[in-house]
């Protein structure tokens, strides 16, 4: 995960502009974030770095981001933050135990003008989200400590997300900032179209998600009538992973040669009149040109996730309020941990935290060393391994064999420290969902199709390793293609090898029942039982009963996996 210091987009500079053109022109800024999820702190461990010229630097952290933004923005009046979504969702404790006012308050503080939804937005449905736009107290949970929650100070935008049955966005699908000098830039923003893969289904029962390009021509269009004539979109879709992700170099053989996956096709086939596109979902740092259906140039980007980093998007616009395509330039701006941390900012994050650190510094177990989830470039994770075997120990009481989990579920590594202490917002920042446990019947035929899963379909160029509980073992084979890949004899429940006909009782989080990331087949799971446990009561439970001080917790044996010809 790269996020470069220095490199600009591969057009030219603001600063090579004729002095006379110049005098004519009015600088522009953006700083644009994505996928913060309510990091208020860094994170820890290796899901907390990216690597700058060859070296890991842990980065992230609200204060630390705000004295950079701000050092950023001093010399630009016709500066604004703006955002691609999942700003909020999969949040660590010290935004989540509030229902994420916290980091909506954070985002006003740093000066966001505005912000297109992401899938996790929608995380606690559209009503919450609406909450959160809008203001009140949360309907089971009551008012958060401190003023009354009166609503985000910045809109949120989700073009291409309606109510089903209706034509009407959810929320506001653009906004136009006008500056000083009386210049306008409209905002569009929107969500993939493929967001209910990546949304708890029973979550969003009564909302559709939109094909891009025609709801962005739309809005366009509807922009230009009124005259706003500088465009920028703002769309929660990244780059196909194993892609140009964190490469500075996405323009080396040609506009956006590096560039793969549909945010790549949306940006080419985008009407010309959008100058810009600003990107999240993938969590990966890039700056590309694409070129445009009138053949210029359009920048498209995306910073690092977490608040790791933040682009820099500096253009100018022209006396008719044209943004000029070869002025525009991009950076993406690492954000160490060791930068100074800014007085407000700080003062705000550390109000949150006292406020939550009774339920927060609990201890509830040990760990001996590292266990790495989210950062861990292994398709079987130690973090995954040790909540796969929680969630099967938790559900002992519905027959449950096995469990598996997805790779998204995990949030975070567990990180030793503190003479191996884990807190009980160290959990949470691993399993913020609260995903109640669902325990089904899957026949062996199912299981095996489900690992298949895993390899094909919309898995297939980028496959999705399930996290899976000891019990299960398998082998793949990677020089194969599609569900070839899963070598079928040599997966094995308990040391027995499956077969079609017997029955399995699986252990899965609401989401994976709900057939997420992929995985229809658990949607045909019969007898079900559960939902009365989480996967943060799980992991939980499963650290005080199996570590202590004197004995703390080890992180499990590889192997569940065997990779054939690697």
């Amino acid at each position: 995960m790269t996020a470069a210091l220095g490199l600009a987009l591969c057009v030219p500079a603001a600063t090579a502009a004729a002095p006379a053109e110049a005098q004519r022109t009015t600088p522009v800024q953006l700083i644009a974030l994505n996928d913060l999820h309510g990091n208020l702190d860094p994170v820890d461990g290796a899901a907390g770095r990216v690597v700058h010229r060859g070296d890991p630097v842990q980065a992230g952290g609200m204060p630390q981001l705000a004295t950079l933004v701000e050092r950023a923005r001093a010399d630009r009046a016709n500066s604004m933050v703006v955002a691609a979504g999942d700003m909020i969702g999969g949040s660590p404790l010290l935004s989540a135990l509030f229902h994420d006012e916290p980091t909506v308050h954070a985002l006003e503080q740093l000066g966001l003008t505005t912000s297109s939804v992401g899938n996790h937005e929608f995380d606690e449905g559209a009503a919450e989200l609406e909450r959160m736009v809008n203001g009140g107290c949360h309907p089971e949970d009551g008012c958060a400590p401190g003023d009354p929650y009166t609503g985000a100070d910045f809109p949120y935008l989700a073009a291409n997300v309606t109510r089903k049955g209706s034509t009407t966005p959810l929320l506001r699908p653009y906004t136009i900032k006008t500056l000083p000098g009386g210049q306008r830039i409209g905002f569009i923003g929107l969500v993939t179209k493929n967001a209910p893969e990546a949304i708890n289904k029973a979550q969003i029962p009564d909302v559709e998600f939109h094909d891009e390009v025609p709801v962005i021509e739309r809005y366009s269009r509807e922009l230009r009538r009124k005259g706003v004539r500088a465009q920028v979109l703002l769309i929660h879709e990244g780059e196909e992973v194993n892609g140009v992700a964190g490469s500075a170099d996405c323009d080396a053989d040609g506009p956006g040669s590096a560039l793969r996956g549909r945010i790549k096709t949306i940006a080419e086939k985008a009407p010309a009149q959008v100058d810009l596109i600003v990107s999240g979902h993938s969590h990966d740092s890039f700056e590309c040109t694409v070129t445009d259906p009138a053949g210029l140039p359009r920048s498209v980007t995306q910073a690092d996730s977490f608040g790791r980093s933040f682009t820099d998007l500096r253009f100018s616009l022209d006396r008719r309020g044209e943004v000029v395509r070869r002025s525009v330039s991009a950076t993406n701006q690492v954000v160490p941990v060791t930068t100074p941390k800014q007085p407000a900012m700080t003062k705000l994050v550390e109000t949150w935290r006292e406020r939550s650190q009774d339920v927060a510094n609990r201890v509830v177990g040990y760990i001996s060393d590292d266990l790495p989830g989210r950062g861990s470039p292994l398709e079987e994770t130690p973090l995954g391994s040790m909540l796969t075997d929680a969630q099967t120990e938790a559900t002992t009481g519905y027959g449950a064999d096995l469990a598996l989990l997805n790779p998204g579920g995990m949030r975070a590594d567990l990180v030793y420290k503190d003479g191996g202490k884990v807190t009980f917002a160290d959990v949470y920042r691993t399993q913020p969902f609260e995903g109640p446990l669902w325990t089904m019947t899957l026949t062996g035929e199912q299981l095996l199709t489900v690992l298949r899963e895993q390899l094909t379909g919309e898995n297939e160029s980028a496959p999705r390793f399930l996290q899976l509980s000891s019990a299960l073992a398998y082998s793949v084979d990677m020089s194969r293609t599609g569900g070839d890949r899963l070598l079928a004899d040599t997966v094995t429940v308990n040391g027995v090898p499956v077969t079609p006909d017997a029955t399995y009782r699986v252990t899965v989080n609401d989401f994976l029942a709900n057939g997420g990331n992929g995985f229809p087949t658990f949607t045909q799971g019969t007898d079900r039982e559960g939902g009365d446990v989480t996967d943060l009561d799980a992991a939980v439970e499963y650290l005080q009963n199996h570590s202590s001080e004197t004995d703390p917790f080890d992180p499990p044996a590889p192997g569940r996996i065997t990779f054939v010809g690697r």
